[in-house]
């Protein structure tokens, strides 16, 4: 079996599963949202449920539409504010506290290696940067498994990602996520489990395999998977996480296809509109004027992140007619970033810095765009009308690129 399959029989107390099968499986972290979590807390009221099924094992971060953008968004906050205390929900995240979730549920440790974790978000694929099995479901999911602590899953087949090499300079675990999504089409892993192998894996910084689990959705994945390794477990003790589980695919394990990856060939990478399949290399690219440059997500939002995009600024001002947004993606990130002088920086080179929010990223608020506009982004979707007006346009790209992009005033590379 490969490790996805492994974490999934193990929670469905079996022996082994194998692809297409359906099972019940057990969550060790069920997860919600100030957007799908009302939707879910509706269908647990309809129930009849008396309470959760574990008050430690389920959280609750507002993050998309805070702080408040508006009265729906107090009301839908409000809603999952008065759950969590009826229900005794010890990890609920509110204002002063949140962070785009998936960068605040590692952070706090809440995600261990061999864990099973469902949220109603679809990028909840993130987690298996850390060895877990994690994935996005539905707010009627997530609703019968706070009540039951079970989901039903359809086990995935896999495609194997063989990683040899090393990444090169200002190139990172987004350049690598878009080019194998750039190879594989939006479609190319649909519900199947992305995993990652090979010597390669090493070089890779947690934060870049963060990014690129995130992104196993948008090549269609059910699941994206690291293999665990000695940056892991010093990631999860570092922050506090449960004893790894650790899960090893066998030698026979079965892939419907291996893709071999020399990450010394990887080049720095923009996906155009309107899908992350749209990728380029900036021997592809012209002349492309931007208006606005967005540094933060789930996706790139982390301190890493932000380093490398005031590295590549430093000595530099933002572009003139250029609208610059930096969103650290926690409140300990915000603090981090503060202490090593990154927010002044950003400040005086002409950025603003924004609370922890989802925000742009899904055209919420804090950066949602006219039409015509081009904005660089270091999301993870450039959909039409993702940011804003359905005639704007959104290119993905690392937070490396992004910087170089804000000084130029046009798509540009870091050097």
């Amino acid at each position: 079996m490969t490790m996805t399959q492994k974490i999934i029989a193990a929670h469905a107390g079996k022996d082994y599963v194998s692809p297409g099968e359906i099972v019940m499986a057990n969550v060790d972290l069920v997860l919600g949202n100030d957007i799908t979590s009302p939707v879910a807390i509706t269908e647990f009221d309809k129930t009849g449920a008396r309470g959760v099924f574990d008050g430690e094992k389920i959280a609750l971060v507002m993050d998309h539409f805070t702080p408040n953008k508006d009265i729906k968004a107090a009301e839908q906050c409000k809603c999952v504010r008065t759950f969590a205390k009826k229900h005794g929900i010890v990890n609920y995240f509110d204002v002063g506290e949140m962070g785009v979730e998936h960068a605040l549920i590692p952070e706090r440790g809440l995600v261990t290696s061999g864990d099973l974790v469902i949220g109603a978000d679809s990028h909840t694929c993130t987690y298996g940067a850390l060895g877990a099995f994690s994935t996005g479901i539905g707010s009627t999911d997530m609703a019968a498994a706070m009540a039951t602590g079970e989901v039903w899953l359809k086990v995935p087949g896999a495609l194997r990602f063989n990683l040899t090499g090393k990444l090169g300079r200002y190139v990172t675990g987004k350049d690598l996520i878009l080019h194998i999504i750039g190879m594989i089409g939006v479609d190319g892993a649909l519900y199947k489990s992305m995993e990652f192998t090979g010597a390669g894996v090493h070089t890779l910084s947690v934060s870049d395999r963060l990014c690129i689990a995130n992104m196993a959705i948008e090549a269609g994945a059910k699941n994206g998977i690291f293999p665990v390794d000695d940056k892991t477990i010093e990631y999860i003790k570092e922050h506090g996480g449960d004893e790894p589980r650790i899960y090893e695919a066998d030698p026979d394990a079965e892939y419907e296809k291996t893709y071999e990856i020399d990450l010394t060939e990887v080049r720095q990478t923009v996906a155009f509109p309107h899908l992350p399949e749209n990728t380029r290399t900036f021997d592809e690219i012209g002349d492309i004027p931007i208006d606005q440059v967005v540094i933060g997500s789930c996706t790139n939002g982390r301190l890493e992140d932000l380093i490398i995009a005031a590295e590549v600024m430093r000595g530099h001002h933002v572009a003139p007619g250029v609208r610059v947004i930096i969103i650290p993606a926690t409140q300990k990130i915000y603090l981090d970033a503060m202490e090593m002088g990154l927010l002044r920086q950003f400040i005086e080179a002409g950025c603003v810095v924004s609370t922890p929010t989802c925000g742009p990223c899904l055209g919420g608020y804090m950066g949602i765009l006219a039409e015509g506009e081009r904005c660089v982004a270091t999301t993870n979707r450039n959909f039409v009308g993702r940011m804003g007006h359905p005639k704007s346009e959104v290119y993905l790209a690392s937070p490396a690129v992004a910087a170089a992009s804000a000084v130029a005033g046009k798509l540009a590379p870091a050097i």
